[in-house]
């Protein structure tokens, strides 16, 4: 006899699911109560020592709040606020502690970024920027390496003052307008093969380049951000790492990634065909009256350029050389850089926009898409950051590494670098740093070698995920639009991945020990 019932078309009815399970797997019940259950194991069955209750509870702690972050459980701003709640009810710290963790300088960086990305995208420069970067770089007739070098530059440049994935949001449009001027699948024979390969390299290009740009300086992703904030909180008594002093490693590595991206990417999507395919629907002088549409920028769109661009000069000035202070001696050191951004943004909400009378550039209903989430996180890196130190678990941590003592700092940064970059494909870039760093910085200790030799790879390698749709917000809207593939991400992405462990083990070392004091002993 059948086990199941064959319906007319020869396809089987198979038992209806249990409403019961239907309804846990559609509501994620159990991967809510995955996270509560494998803490109270932790705290039931590991047993770190006598007077080490604390640290365990932070492990169950911790083991909570990543398996909320891994599956979605729950929106990703609630499990980054469940420290403020988790930590004192498990006697981690207490409420006040953990709660100042969530709001700080590095905090009011990326807050105040988030609003001038806002008002960026609000008076559509972004929609200017692609038709100026079309009409410069297109080519007569179209060169499709030079055109990809213009959206790939652009992109960078746009992702080292912005967080990269209002960035990539913002560029990803800029990109398939391009491509949306070409018949794609509508063409035919050798054609529509240049059309897809060149609209899989514009929108990979707009991946990576916001990455990559993002890497360059600390408002450009989260991984930067949560380096400093646990480089302050770990050795509060070193120098801190400033805007311009992260620049000054940041770029170099950048511009490498940068040269091998655009490499890949001509090397692999474009042919000798590729310019000859696109020259009939990329025509430099109909661009160019596509612009003059636009018209002139209005005073509003000067503006807010003028308050960007005073903002990226306030921040590469704060700090300059040891000879040369910057303008932060004015205010005895007092000030930070999140001190600036949230003074510039402030001037947003104040300078008119001369559209009407009382308009400001920006209100507060324009900030309604203000990315809280990426906030809170950060925030909860930070306290979690904290939680270690406060619980003694990075001491236990630094017994468990004792047995690489004596093994050579040049040898363990490369496999730091590897191991986050392996570990940031299947969660976000700020949640493999979080987890990382601490060990990072105990192990540091551990072997007797500076810690940034070993939290700036993990840092890095948390910011070179370029190979599934799951390593980053940015990879995920490129996935979205359709273009591409996870074969395309993964045979585009492991060669630049490459070029990026490699790129660390040669400038950290020699630019990474000048810039940040590494031959110093901590």
């Amino acid at each position: 006899m059948p086990l199941h019932d064959i319906t007319a078309d020869g396809g089987a009815h198979r038992p209806p699911c249990s409403p019961l399970v239907a309804s846990l797997l559609a509501n994620r019940y159990l991967s809510i109560a995955a996270g509560p259950l494998a803490a109270a194991l932790i705290c039931a069955l590991v047993d770190l020592g006598p007077g080490h209750a604390a640290a365990r509870n932070m492990l169950g702690v911790l083991a909570w709040v990543f398996i909320w972050w891994i599956t979605d459980a729950v929106p990703l701003a609630v499990a980054s606020m469940a420290p403020l709640f988790l930590f004192p009810v498990f006697g981690v710290s207490s409420a006040d502690a953990v709660a100042k963790a969530y709001m700080d300088d590095v905090i009011s960086l990326v807050l105040g970024s988030f609003i001038l990305a806002l008002a960026i995208e609000h008076y559509n420069i972004h929609r200017r920027l692609r038709a100026q970067i079309t009409s410069l770089f297109c080519g007569d007739p179209v060169k499709p390496a030079l055109l990809l070098l213009g959206i790939c530059g652009t992109t960078m440049f746009v992702s080292m003052w912005i967080h990269n994935t209002p960035c990539t949001v913002m560029m990803m449009p800029v990109a398939t307008g391009i491509l949306q001027r070409l018949p794609g699948d509508a063409a035919a024979g050798a054609d529509a093969r240049e059309f897809r390969r060149f609209s899989k390299a514009v929108v990979l290009g707009v991946v990576y380049a916001s990455a990559i740009g993002g890497m360059a300086t600390l408002t450009g992703t989260g991984a930067n951000i949560i380096l400093v904030g646990m480089w302050s909180t770990y050795f509060p008594e070193q120098e801190p790492i400033t805007f311009s002093s992260w620049m000054s490693f940041g770029l170099p590595m950048s511009l490498v990634l940068f040269a091998a991206l655009w490499a890949t990417l001509c090397l692999m999507f474009c042919s000798d065909n590729t310019g000859r395919a696109l020259s009939a629907y990329l025509d430099r002088t109909h661009l160019r009256r596509e612009l003059s549409l636009l018209g002139p920028m209005a005073f509003a769109e000067k503006m807010v350029l003028a308050v960007f661009g005073g903002l990226i000069v306030l921040w590469m000035t704060r700090s300059i050389t040891d000879d040369i202070p910057g303008w932060s001696v004015l205010f005895h050191g007092n000030v930070g850089d999140g001190t600036v951004t949230i003074m510039m943004a402030t001037l947003l909400f104040i300078i008119p926009s001369g559209k009407s009378d009382g308009e400001k550039l920006m209100d507060w209903g324009k900030c309604r898409r203000l990315q809280w989430h990426i906030v809170l996180l950060l925030g909860a890196g930070f306290a979690i950051a904290d939680g270690f130190k406060a619980s003694g678990l990075t001491d236990i941590l630094a017994g468990w590494l004792g047995f690489l003592r004596g093994a050579p700092a040049l040898a363990v940064a490369p496999v730091a670098c590897a191991f986050s970059g392996l570990l940031t494909e299947f969660t976000s870039d700020d949640a493999t740093t979080t987890l990382v760093l601490p060990l990072l910085a105990e192990l540091g200790r551990t072997i007797g070698v500076h810690p940034l030799l070993l939290m700036v790879p993990g840092a890095v390698g948390a910011q070179l995920s370029y190979l599934l749709p799951t390593g980053s917000p940015g990879n995920s809207v490129g996935f979205s639009t359709g273009y591409v593939t996870i074969k395309d991400m993964v045979v585009t992405g492991m060669p630049i991945k490459i070029v990026g462990v490699a790129a660390l083990t040669v400038l950290l070392p020699t630019l990474g020990v000048a810039v940040f004091g590494m031959d110093q002993k901590v």
